[in-house]
């Protein structure tokens, strides 16, 4: 399979490097492990560990870049990256094309449906003393 090398994206105080499965070289540098099937819609309990894991990595480290992997990093991994988008209140449409600016985010149907059926929760977002959005 024809892989694309990793991809950053960066929005307000966030930043994530999209990348495909990693080895067993980089595996020590990812901290959580959610499975769940390519091409289907993420599963609530994921979408809450992933948002749950993301407000106090950028809160408490500012300027960190969380790293996020699936098989090929087309399809799974930019659809957490946009749930993130859309918690800071990004329209899905934009985030959808914010992600796929940067040369990724082959979003099948179903994950774009998903993600227009998403609301967000306002779980990322407070204003810090910048008057920033999202996680400082």
């Amino acid at each position: 399979m024809n892989r694309p090398g990793p991809v950053e994206i960066s929005y307000e105080n966030m930043r994530f490097l999209i990348t495909h499965n990693p080895t067993n070289v980089t595996l020590n540098k990812f901290t959580e492990d959610w499975p769940f099937d390519d091409g289907a819609p993420l599963p609530n309990q994921i979408v809450d560990d992933w948002l749950i894991l993301l407000k106090p990595k950028f809160h408490e480290e500012p300027g960190c870049c969380v790293a996020v992997h699936c098989v090929a990093g087309l399809g799974r991994v930019p659809v957490l990256v946009a749930l993130a988008l859309i918690e800071c209140r990004m329209k899905y449409e934009d985030a959808v094309q914010f992600i796929r600016q940067k040369g990724r985010g082959a979003f099948n149907s179903k994950q774009l449906l998903y993600l227009e059926k998403y609301r967000h929760k306002m779980r990322l977002r407070f204003r810090d003393t910048n008057g920033h959005c999202c996680v400082p």
